[in-house]
């Protein structure tokens, strides 16, 4: 399955980016399951900036490959910011690459009956923050008291 003409257009600019400043990205999917990477992968230059992909769908991979907390998936679910958050920190520290993206999210197969239907949460590390950054100023995040800006996202 090729990558629509704007994500294609939207992966080149984001080489365009990283490849000047010396980043190289980790990526930590769940609801993806490694479309990001391989999307990455199918654009010239994104070989040059992807260090590396993880897929972890259970709570237990995501624990044993990216250190995110049991405590924080019992607390938030797995389907939240905190841990699109723990798995880009995850993702960052156990690689060689200075900057991680991370997704999940709830895409089905429960439908429209699960009520947290269609909710996809991400997060992005850049190296020594101490808060998720990203590098596209619009993002919003999604709190209880309404969209405030923030540096994660979850829309839904």
């Amino acid at each position: 399955m090729d990558p629509p003409e704007a994500v294609i257009e939207d992966l080149e600019a984001m080489v365009a980016y990283l490849m000047p400043n010396k980043l190289y990205l980790a990526t930590a999917e769940s609801c993806t399951a490694g479309l990001i990477a391989a999307a990455l992968g199918s654009v010239p230059g994104g070989g040059k900036v992807m260090e590396s992909g993880y897929v972890v769908y259970s709570p237990t991979a995501k624990q044993r490959l990216l250190g995110v907390s049991l405590a924080t998936i019992d607390q938030f679910g797995l389907t939240s910011e905190e841990v699109a958050q723990e798995m880009a920190k995850g993702a960052l520290e156990d690689s060689e690459a200075n900057v991680a993206v991370a997704t999940t999210g709830v895409a089905g197969p429960y439908g429209r009956h699960c009520p947290r239907y269609g909710l996809f949460c991400r997060g992005v590390y850049r190296p020594g923050a101490d808060q998720p950054v990203f590098l596209d100023p619009s993002v919003q995040r999604r709190s209880p008291a309404g969209d405030t800006p923030g540096d994660l996202a979850c829309t839904g």
